[in-house]
């Protein structure tokens, strides 16, 4: 099983979010993405916003250094 992130720092904010979330399935990754987009961002929960956020995982750990998309 390989590690998975998504990371806020790639994508630009009013809020300038440094947030990089982690697990060791896509599925609690997507469960805590999805928190943390709705509670922080006020994105509505809905399928398309998890298939969006299903296409931003990448595999293994946030580095330390924002990445850019």
């Amino acid at each position: 099983m390989t590690r998975k992130y998504i990371d806020c720092r790639e994508f630009p904010s009013e809020t300038n979010c440094t947030v990089a979330l982690s697990a060791d399935s896509d599925g609690e990754l997507l469960e805590a993405a999805v928190q943390h987009a709705v509670s922080v961002h006020k994105h509505a929960d809905s399928p398309e916003l998890r298939e969006q956020l299903k296409t931003l995982f990448h595999e293994g750990t946030p580095p330390v250094e924002a990445r850019h998309a």
